[in-house]
């Protein structure tokens, strides 16, 4: 007995350091809560349309095909058409065009695969979704980076802005705070520099677009798995009454 308590406990220590070490790699910057766009097909169209022109010349999303994005409302037509490069055909998968060892040497690492990020990027305090409508919003210009970009909420990333002529430029604006001797930079909003050929209102909307694909490439079956929970959860609770009424009906004569 002695044992199993001391196997337990070791396995309890191990998944708390393993929480642990999941926040602390995290970011403390706040995240905005990004619009829930999932079960909206024109979004989804338009969230692909965004993430083919500008992010698949980089990342690869390998996990998922092209004809899987019939289950968004697209036609094999319309992928080939308007999604997809001439040489590659609608079973293939989503893999970027850019050769791996070019990208090692003009970004340090190679991009990486994009197929599950919005799910490998939620923490218990926030979701995947979250952090990348935050993350794709929190590009600034900064010099002293070898891209000539940063991040608020990823500081040092190696990825530049993808999406800079849409947004524009903007500076953070930081304001100094004294909290217990200690004086730290809080975020406090944005400056335009440069206005993007969208609005700050349009560039918003074209995010949440992009991620909810992102998050939709995750998990293609998320929508159905829930629609299906919903009709099993009706059934069970049809058929805890019938089985009530049966059981009722079944001991009434026994004393």
């Amino acid at each position: 007995m002695k044992r199993w308590i001391a196997t337990g406990l070791v396995a309890l220590s191990a998944m708390l350091g393993a929480v642990s070490a999941a926040h602390a790699a995290g970011t403390s910057f706040p995240m905005d809560k990004a619009p829930r766009l999932s079960t909206d097909p024109a979004a989804l169209q338009h969230g692909a349309k965004i993430f083919v022109n500008y992010c698949l010349s980089c990342h690869s999303a390998s996990f998922v095909r092209y004809n899987r994005l019939t289950e968004i409302g697209l036609t094999e037509k319309q992928i080939k058409e308007n999604l997809m490069f001439t040489t590659d055909k609608v079973g293939d998968q989503m893999v970027a065009a850019i050769d791996p060892k070019q990208a090692k040497a003009w970004f340090g690492a190679q991009p990486p695969d994009l197929s599950l990020v919005a799910r490998s990027r939620a923490s218990y305090s926030y979701s995947g979704a979250d952090y990348l409508y935050t993350l794709l919003r929190g590009y600034y210009r900064d010099p002293d980076r070898p891209t000539g970009w940063n991040n608020v909420v990823f500081h040092n990333i190696g990825m530049p802005h993808p999406l800079w002529e849409l947004q524009g430029e903007r500076k953070p604006v930081f304001e100094k705070v004294v909290s217990h001797g200690h004086e730290t930079q809080v975020f406090r909003g944005w400056e335009q520099v440069k206005p993007g050929t969208l609005s700050p209102e349009e560039y918003d909307r074209t995010i949440a677009d992009l991620v909810a694909f992102l998050e939709w490439m995750g998990e293609p079956v998320k929508n159905e798995r829930i629609r299906l929970g919903v009709w099993v959860l009706i059934f069970l609770g049809l058929f805890t009454i019938v089985a009530w009424r049966l059981n009722a009906a079944y001991w009434k004569d026994v004393k």
